[in-house]
């Protein structure tokens, strides 16, 4: 990633993205590719007066972990790192992965097994983030893995993450201040609406969103960003579902998914590839079957397929859901150690009511609302 690159990204994360003031414990997490945006981040964390703590972790440390390691051993959470989540008032996660398909072969059983030995932290990174206790941004330096994944030379990849974060225009904290505005816009009207009907190739989908909040992605916790979300009520969502992309999760890639809801659960569930370990992350615990998060794509700077969650759940003129927990800050309460984002390109031949009145089609919204 050119130098600059990384100087605007580190700029943009740590005096916008998460805020960093003086006095404030911030914990940066990394693999060991990343480390220009790691010592570029510490640097200004340093001139925030911040107390920057880093750590840099090795994929193989996870795989030797569920291919060697005792169901003791999986289930062991070190209470330094419980601590550590307590005391931390930022925290930033770079993703920097030199092999994507680490994991590929681990046994879905056991990774179920530590996800959920796992739940309690990320239940509390949830609780006190919600309650502006901790600020916290996951971001990405490109890699050659990344960017083979995204069928890209790396050059090309560093370029479409540098302009995926509005890092080429002139003022690039004012451009996401400027989009964080239009998104809130979007997600008031939303606020507005009691049910949605999504209607797209192999997607016949009802949710209720009243008495929910719509959440208006301005690059606080994912950069970049660029969505509106919510969670719907648990027991609303009713209807088909096909996601568009293949999705990665934990090394693993289902394609062609399809699930139905009844009651707001899924009870029935298809995939051209990867069909085994989706059941197993459906059956992680009573929560992984429902809806946890609903949200809209809306960075137009984003256009095309990466196979990485972090930029395809905000490209422009699309949908997703996650299976499983929910954003408490949207009033969802549905509770579970997985969070998995499926994506669905709306872009061509989709319809959206809201209430049964037609609010978007195509991949926009109707009547210049963004």
């Amino acid at each position: 990633m050119p130098e600059r690159a990384v100087e605007r990204l580190a700029e943009v994360a740590v005096s916008y993205s998460t805020r960093v003031r003086p006095g404030d414990l911030v914990v940066i997490e990394s693999g060991p590719l990343a480390a220009p945006l790691v010592r570029e981040i510490y640097r200004r964390v340093l001139e925030a007066g911040g107390y920057p703590l880093v750590h840099v972790a090795l994929e193989e440390t996870q795989e030797e972990l569920l291919r060697e390691g005792s169901d003791g051993q999986l289930q062991f959470v070190s209470p330094a790192r419980r601590e550590e989540i307590e005391a931390a008032d930022v925290r930033i996660v770079l993703d920097a992965e030199e092999n994507t398909r680490t994991l590929f072969a681990a046994d879905p059983r056991r990774q179920a097994l530590h996800k959920r030995a796992r739940k309690p932290l990320g239940d509390r990174l949830f609780e006190r983030s919600a309650a502006g206790e901790l600020r916290w941004l996951v971001t990405l330096y490109p890699t050659h893995a990344a960017a083979q994944d995204a069928g890209m030379s790396l050059a090309d990849y560093a370029e479409f993450v540098y302009r995926a974060g509005l890092l080429d225009e002139d003022d690039p904290v004012g451009a996401w201040r400027a989009l964080g505005e239009r998104l809130d816009h979007v997600a008031e009207w939303l606020g507005t609406k009691n049910e949605l009907h999504v209607l797209a190739d192999g997607t016949d989908l009802r949710l209720r969103v009243g008495g929910r909040r719509w959440v208006a992605s301005r690059g606080f916790e994912n950069f970049p960003d660029g969505e509106v979300f919510t969670g719907p009520v648990e027991t609303s969502v009713e209807g088909t579902v096909r996601s568009s992309f293949p999705a990665a999760y934990q090394g693993r890639i289902v394609e062609e998914v399809e699930l139905r809801f009844e009651g707001g659960e899924v009870v029935a569930v298809e995939a051209a590839r990867g069909r085994d370990f989706l059941e197993e992350m459906l059956a992680l615990d009573e929560g992984a079957r429902r809806m946890g998060e609903f949200a809209f794509g809306m960075n137009e700077a984003i256009t095309r397929f990466t196979l990485n969650t972090l930029f395809d759940e905000k490209i422009g003129g699309t949908m997703h859901f996650a299976l499983g927990k929910s954003y408490p800050e949207t009033g969802g309460v549905n509770n579970s150690a997985l969070h998995w984002d499926l994506v669905c390109d709306l872009r061509e031949g989709s319809e959206v009511f809201g209430d049964g009145e037609l609010v978007y089609r195509d991949g926009r919204f109707l009547d210049g609302l963004f």
